[in-house]
Order: C-alpha cells, then sequence, then structure tokens
C-alpha cells in the first residue's frame, strides 16, 4: 500500500484516525456502539410503520391534504369530539342558567350556588378568550377600552343592559339594533378652532372640579358647551345613557383625563367600537359572560347587590381555581 493511502493510526490508542487533524488533536475513527446502531435501524423501521398508519407525508401534486395513512388519525376530528361531549355535558346547566336569567335576572342566578359557581366559570372562560385582549385579564381596562369593575357605564351596568350590550355591540355596523353614538369631530372637521376647544375643555374640567374655572372656560367654553355639546351631556354634564353620552362630573374618562387628552377627545370625536356578540357567541355563553362582567364588581342592581356580594363570588371563583 503506498503511503498515500496508508491508514494513519494513533499512537497512544492504536486506533485508526480518519486524517482529520485539528491543532494537532487527531480525530479517531472508532466505530459506533452496537446499542446505539440498532436503535438507529430501529427508529427507520418504526418511521416506515408510522408513515404506513398515520398521517404522514403532504400529499403529491395532484392530491389533497396530505397521506392520512392506513388508521385514517385525525387529531383535529379528536378535539372536535372532545368539544361536543363537553358542549353536551354542559348544555343542562346552560339551560338552566338561561331560563333563571330570563326569569329571575342575575338575582335568580345568585341565590342557586352550583348555577352561580358554573356561570362565573363559563363566564370566566368567555371572557378570557373574547374580551380580555381590550378590556384586560381583570376587567380594568385601558385609555380607550372600558373599565368593567367601577360603576361607571355607558350604556347602563345592570344585567339586563350588560347582556344586551353583549348582544348587539356598539357601533357595530353589521348589526342593526347596535348601540350607537357618535360624538362629533370638532378640530378635524374644523368646526371649532384650537382655542375654542381649548376654552370649552378648560369648561367641561371644571364641571367635575378638575381645574380652577378660567376666563376663557367660564366664557367662550361656556358658550360653546351650551350649542354644542348639552343637548347629548346635559346642561350640567350628567350625561345621558339613552345616547350613550358620558357624565362628565364624575373624573372618570375613556380616553384620558388630562387637558391635552380631553381636548384631542374633542378634537377627534373618538369612534370606539365593541362587537355585536349575537352570532358569535351562544345565547348561553352570553348570559355567562354578563353574569361575569356584573360581578366583576361594577353592575348596577335594585339596590340589594353589594360589593361584598361580588367579592364572594368572584374568591368563589378563585377558589376553584379558574
Amino acid at each position: 500500500m503506498s503511503d498515500e493511502h496508508k491508514k494513519d493510526v494513533d499512537a497512544y490508542s492504536g486506533v485508526d484516525t480518519t486524517g482529520h487533524e485539528w491543532d494537532g488533536i487527531k480525530e479517531l475513527d472508532n466505530p459506533l456502539p452496537r446499542w446505539w446502531v440498532w436503535v438507529f435501524y430501529a427508529s427507520i423501521v418504526w418511521s416506515v410503520i408510522y408513515w404506513i398508519f398515520m398521517p404522514s407525508w403532504p400529499a403529491l401534486p395532484g392530491m389533497d391534504g396530505h397521506l392520512r395513512g392506513v388508521r385514517d388519525h385525525s387529531e383535529r376530528a379528536n378535539v372536535a369530539v372532545a368539544i361536543a361531549e363537553l358542549e353536551e355535558s354542559r348544555a343542562p346547566m346552560f339551560t338552566r342558567l338561561t331560563e333563571a336569567a330570563d326569569t329571575g335576572g342575575i338575582r335568580a342566578i345568585e341565590a342557586d350556588p352550583d348555577l352561580l359557581n358554573f356561570a362565573l366559570a363559563a363566564g370566566s372562560s368567555a371572557f378570557g378568550d373574547n374580551c380580555a385582549t381590550c378590556h384586560g385579564a381583570g376587567g380594568q381596562g385601558f385609555i380607550g377600552y372600558p373599565n368593567l369593575n367601577d360603576d361607571v357605564w355607558l350604556w347602563g351596568g345592570s344585567f339586563d343592559d350588560i347582556r344586551h350590550t353583549l348582544h348587539v355591540g356598539i357601533r357595530w355596523e353589521n348589526n342593526p339594533d347596535t348601540r350607537f353614538s357618535q360624538m362629533p369631530a370638532y378640530g378635524r372637521d374644523e368646526l371649532l378652532s384650537r382655542a375654542e376647544i381649548s376654552a370649552v375643555t378648560d369648561y367641561v374640567m371644571t364641571l367635575s372640579d378638575m381645574i380652577e374655572p378660567t376666563e376663557a372656560g367660564q366664557t367662550v367654553g361656556a358658550e360653546i358647551y351650551e350649542y354644542q355639546c348639552s343637548a347629548c351631556h346635559g346642561p350640567e354634564g350628567m350625561g345621558d345613557r339613552m345616547q350613550g353620552a358620558p357624565d362628565l362630573t364624575d373624573q372618570e374618562w375613556l380616553y384620558g383625563g388630562t387637558h391635552d387628552q380631553i381636548s384631542n377627545t374633542i378634537w377627534r370625536g373618538p369612534y370606539g367600537m365593541m362587537p355585536a356578540w349575537d352570532g358569535r357567541l351562544d345565547e348561553e355563553v352570553i348570559t355567562a359572560l354578563a353574569a361575569y362582567v356584573y360581578l366583576l364588581g361594577g353592575g348596577e342592581s335594585d339596590g340589594a347587590y353589594t360589593e361584598a356580594r361580588a367579592a364572594d363570588a368572584m374568591d368563589t371563583l378563585d377558589a376553584a381555581g379558574r
């Protein structure tokens, strides 16, 4: 054998090398352990068996989907079956929930501990899936997205009001019964000048005692408010739920309560929107969601409801690990 093809043997171990060397370190040409080789061969055999029985490769050109395998196994179908079984198991409780809500409202739900626990669990799940992105995981809201824990409601905070709002949405064009109101964009549409908007902002902020009255606010601002704003917000700024016009005296501001934020709201005329969940969620789920939102702590009632009872309801939900 020529020197060119002669194997290089490591002087210390007596094992052939591959001929590769890095910084004086030679790579030994040891065979793989037999157990590792057999595992490797077994993996190949197993993969072939898997291809035969289970879904595997994408379909060849001209074929739909993928190779389904002899078993025609489908996790998608399994999930669909599991969801159907879950819905079937929950159907009796959802029926009870809807009947109780229709006949006795939130009081009938609260009076039945099992029904209350079920409504909170189902409502919490629906809230997390559909509402938390905008309103926050705890319903605390953000600028532009209402806080659902307080007592401030544009369209009413009773159980029936909340339930109806969920059904029809707010400014949702695809639902003819949606709750609708629109504040003009006084600056963008050149209805008022910047100086006039600043003056009416001063006046509005004095309605809730946020600033001391200014001369511009008490003259120009007050006059503009009377002619442009009082029809919706009321002469005293108390708002009008029939129109979805917010109360301007409570120091609660959906789009921020600084002078600049209020001025910007008047300038651009916000157009917040909430989907109509009717048709997107089942009636029973909407009812559970309404109960959950109501019991977050800001729901209004006939006076029998207290924040302590709201806390008890949420403690029940927390204790259940939901």
